[in-house]
C-alpha cells in the first residue's frame, strides 16, 4: 500500500507542479502570441471548463476499466499539453493545450479512488492528506522551478513540466498495480451523465458533502482572485514579497496536511475537525476584509493557510466512506466537477465584487464558508451509505 500511496502522491505533485510552473509565466508567454487581456482570461478559464466536463467521465471510466490505464492515459495527456504549450506555433495551440490539460487533470479523482481502494476507512484521511500535501509541495516549488528555468527561454518551464509528467507515466506503467477489484462491476447506460451530477446533490448520503466541497472551493477561488490586487493595491507589497508569501503558504499547508491532520482527526473525529477548520477560515476571510496593517495581514494569511489544509482531505475521506465501493471513481469525479464549477465562477464573482471595492470579495468568501459551516454542523452525526450509481 505504501508504494501505491507514494506513486499517487507523485501524480498529485505532477499536477500541482504543472500548475505552479505554468501560472506565473502563462500570461507573459501568451502575450508573445498577441493575446489581449480578455483572450488571456479565456485562456485561464478554459482549463477549468475542460476539467469540469471531463472529470465525471474519467472517474466512471476508472470504475469500469480500472484505475491504472485511465491514470496512464490522463497523465500522458497532461505531458502532451505541456509540450504543446512549449512548441506552440500560434495562439490556437495554446487554447488547445490548456483545454487538453483541463480534461486530463481529471486524473485526481482517479488517484483519490486509488486511495479509497487501498486504505481502510480509519486511515483514509491520512491518505488524502498526503495527496493534499503533494499539491502543497507542487504549489510551493512550481513557481521556483519556473523562475529558475526562464534563463533558458520562455518555453523551458513548459518543457520541464512535461518531462516531470512523462516520469510519472513511466512510474505508473512499471510500478502501479491495478487497485480496482470491482472493475467492470458498474452497469450504466451513460459514462457521462449531467442528471447524476445534479441529482447527486440530493443524495441523503453524499449530497451535503458535495455541496460543502463546492462552497469551500468557490470561496477559496474568490480569495485567490482577491489576494493579489488586495496585496498590491492596499498592502503595497512587491512581487518578490508576494512570491515569498506563497512559498510560506505552501510550507504551512504541507505541515498542516502531513503532520497535523492525522493527529487531530484521530483525537476529535473528521466531522468535528471539519467544522472547526471552516470556522477558522471564515473568521480569517472576514478579518482580512478589514485589515490594513502588514503584521496583521501576514498573521491572517498564514492562519488561513493552516486552516485551509484541513477541509479538502477530510471531505474526500468522508465521501469515500459515504459512497458505495463500486462507485468510488464516479463519486470522486462528481466531486471534482463541483470543485471545477467553483473554480470557474469564483474568480468571476470575485472580479465583479472587486469593481465595487477591492476587499469586498473577501467578505463574500467568508459568507460562503459560513453556509458551509451550517451544512457541516447538520451532518455532524450523519452515517448514511450511498447506494450504487447504476
Amino acid at each position: 500500500m505504501k508504494k501505491t500511496l507514494w506513486i499517487i502522491a507523485l501524480i498529485a505533485v505532477v499536477n500541482a507542479l504543472g500548475y505552479g510552473i505554468i501560472i506565473p509565466v502563462l500570461y507573459s508567454y501568451s502575450r508573445q502570441f498577441g493575446l489581449s487581456d480578455f483572450q488571456n482570461g479565456m485562456l485561464f478559464s478554459i482549463f477549468s471548463i475542460g476539467q469540469f466536463l471531463a472529470t465525471p467521465l474519467i472517474g466512471r471510466l476508472s470504475d469500469a476499466y480500472g484505475r491504472r490505464p485511465v491514470l496512464l492515459v490522463s497523465v500522458l495527456g497532461t505531458a502532451a499539453s505541456f509540450f504543446m504549450m512549449a512548441f506552440a506555433p500560434n495562439a490556437a495551440f495554446l487554447f488547445i493545450a490548456r483545454l487538453l490539460d483541463g480534461i486530463t487533470a481529471g486524473n485526481i479523482p482517479v488517484a483519490s479512488a486509488v486511495i479509497s481502494d487501498t486504505t481502510d476507512p480509519k486511515n483514509r484521511a491520512r491518505g488524502f492528506g498526503i495527496i493534499g500535501a503533494s499539491f502543497g509541495f507542487g504549489f510551493t516549488f512550481g513557481p521556483a522551478i519556473s523562475a529558475f528555468s526562464l534563463r533558458w527561454g520562455t518555453a523551458m518551464p513548459f518543457i520541464i513540466a512535461g518531462s516531470i509528467a512523462l516520469i510519472a507515466c513511466i512510474l505508473i506503467w512499471f510500478l502501479l498495480p491495478e487497485t480496482n477489484i470491482h472493475k467492470g462491476a458498474m452497469v450504466s447506460r451513460h459514462l457521462f451523465d449531467f442528471r447524476k451530477l445534479f441529482t447527486a446533490l440530493f443524495d441523503p448520503a453524499i449530497g451535503k458533502t458535495l455541496l460543502i466541497s463546492f462552497l469551500v472551493v468557490f470561496a477559496f477561488s474568490i480569495y485567490i482572485y482577491a489576494f493579489q490586487p488586495f496585496a498590491v493595491q492596499l498592502m503595497h507589497l512587491s512581487a518578490q514579497e508576494i512570491s515569498l508569501i506563497f512559498t510560506g503558504i505552501g510550507v504551512v499547508g504541507l505541515i498542516s496536511q502531513v503532520a497535523v491532520i492525522p493527529k487531530v482527526v484521530k483525537r476529535f473525529g473528521e466531522r468535528q475537525v471539519l467544522v472547526g477548520a471552516l470556522c477558522v477560515t471564515a473568521v480569517m476571510y472576514a478579518w482580512l476584509f478589514g485589515i490594513r496593517t502588514p503584521s496583521l495581514f501576514m498573521a491572517a494569511i498564514f492562519i488561513q493557510a493552516f486552516a485551509n489544509g484541513f477541509p479538502m482531505p477530510i471531505l474526500q475521506s468522508l465521501l469515500s466512506k459515504e459512497a458505495d465501493d463500486r462507485s468510488q471513481g464516479a463519486i470522486m469525479g462528481i466531486n471534482m466537477s463541483y470543485q471545477s464549477i467553483g473554480q470557474i465562477f469564483g474568480p468571476i464573482v470575485g472580479g465583479i465584487l472587486a469593481t465595487i471595492t477591492i476587499p469586498l470579495p473577501l467578505l463574500a468568501a467568508s459568507a460562503t464558508v459560513v453556509v458551509a459551516i451550517v451544512l457541516s454542523v447538520q451532518m455532524l452525526h450523519k452515517h448514511v451509505r450511498q447506494q450504487p450509481l447504476v
